[in-house]
């Protein structure tokens, strides 16, 4: 006879307060000039950030492999202060532009920033148990929408991530997603604000 136990211990996920703003050091978006597959990154002429907080701060630059495509974007300064991006919804923080990640799900629109976030929302989703161990004021996983932290939804929105996953590793023009398209989104008006000298944080 087994001594397996009749049922395996459920998927734990745990919630240490993980941030939006850490999946912001990578990000695939719609190249404004081809419509292929584009990075925003840091410049890397720059020095590692000490702090997940300070990559919506730092200067960006948005480059196509595909056409060549390549833009900068430096926080809007107010006198002493840096006006930080606002991480959130279907466009890129800094350019604005549509992410690449995107995919309808739901009847709504599943999106990530790059691999690494479709990775953690997999975790997440895919739990059959969810720990917290941090507040929940900033953490991206409380702030997810109640559908995709239905249970009911589960096996959906793990089919989208996965559908993520496989445009990750697409580039072309022709294989955006028809989610990946300029809706009107709204962009966000007020952003964090870093006074030189005296960290936010």
């Amino acid at each position: 006879m087994s001594s397996e136990p009749a049922h395996p211990d459920p998927i734990r996920h745990h919630d240490h307060g993980t941030w939006l703003p850490r999946f912001t050091g990578r990000v695939l978006v719609v190249c404004p000039r081809c419509g292929g597959r584009a990075l925003v990154v840091p410049r890397p002429d720059l020095a590692a950030p000490g702090y997940f907080s300070d990559l919506l701060f730092r200067p960006r630059r948005l480059a196509c492999a595909g056409c060549g495509a390549v833009a900068d974007w430096t926080a809007e300064q107010r006198g002493a202060a840096l006006v930080g991006a606002v991480p959130g919804g279907t466009a890129d923080p800094f350019f604005r532009q549509p992410l690449w990640l995107q995919t309808r799900c739901a009847g709504r629109i599943l999106w990530a920033y790059d691999e690494e976030h479709v990775d953690a929302l997999a975790a997440y989703v895919g739990a059959r148990l969810r720990e917290r161990h941090a507040s929940p004021t900033r953490g991206m996983f409380a702030r997810l929408p109640a559908w995709m932290k239905s249970a009911s939804r589960r096996d959906e929105v793990l089919a989208g991530l996965a559908a993520l996953r496989v445009l990750a590793d697409r580039s072309a023009p022709a294989d955006r997603s028809d989610a990946a398209h300029e809706r009107g989104d709204r962009p966000r008006h007020h952003g964090s604000v870093y006074f030189r000298g005296s960290p936010y944080y």
